[in-house]
Parts: C-alpha cells; sequence; structure tokens
C-alpha cells in the first residue's frame, strides 16, 4: 500500500490521508469543498461542489491517475435539496459517468455543503 498527500488539495483536519493505493486501484478520501490554500469555503453549493472536484482530480493527480480513472463516488450532500445544483457542477467533470451514491447527511465537516470520495484505476 502506498500514502497520497497532495500539495494540491486541502490538508486533512483529522487523522487519515488523501488516499491510499494498493495494487492499481487508488481509494480516496472525501474532499470537501475547502481551498487548498486555507481561503474560507464558498457559501453555495455550486462552488463548494466545483471545488471539490477538483480537490478530488488533485488527489488522483498526485496518486498517478485522473477523474477519467474513476470507476465509483460516493457523494454527500448536507441539503437533497442541493441535488440539482450539485449534479450539473458533477457532470462538468465526471464526463466517464462513473458508478455512484448520492445520500444526503445530517452535516458535513466544517459546514460544508457537499463531499466527494472516489475509488479509481491507475
Amino acid at each position: 500500500m502506498k500514502q497520497i498527500i497532495s500539495e494540491n488539495a486541502p490538508k486533512a483536519i483529522g487523522p487519515y490521508s488523501h488516499a491510499y493505493v494498493t495494487g492499481n486501484i487508488v481509494f480516496t478520501s472525501g474532499q470537501i469543498g475547502a481551498y487548498p490554500d486555507g481561503t474560507p469555503m464558498a457559501a453555495d453549493i455550486e462552488a463548494q461542489a466545483e471545488q471539490s472536484c477538483k480537490n478530488v482530480a488533485a488527489v488522483l493527480e498526485a496518486a498517478g491517475t485522473d477523474i477519467s480513472r474513476v470507476v465509483k463516488t460516493t457523494c454527500f450532500l448536507a441539503d437533497m435539496g442541493d441535488f440539482a445544483a450539485f449534479n450539473a457542477v458533477y457532470a462538468k467533470y465526471f464526463i466517464s459517468r462513473p458508478a455512484r451514491s448520492c445520500v444526503a447527511v445530517k452535516t458535513l465537516p466544517a459546514g460544508a455543503l457537499c463531499e466527494i470520495e472516489a475509488i479509481a484505476e491507475i
């Protein structure tokens, strides 16, 4: 196994890694819409979804793959009322249409509105 830490994604806010590679598969931790430089998160779902996607892409790049090789995502929304707006942004990044689960949760870390985790092939 190989631990992945990306300089282009926000630092972990808990005791976890950005991702782990085992064999030719990478498993990412959930990425919220936080900016890597520590700038406060945007208040709207579109901007947070955009940054979540960029953070997933940065972690995948650090692992030696990219977003086009994602086979499965799990998406978490703080409000299922944001589903359509989230999907509009998500569709711009995950054009290969990987398998996906999307669920509403009570709260997300740091007041985030969405979080995305991914499994990808290297």
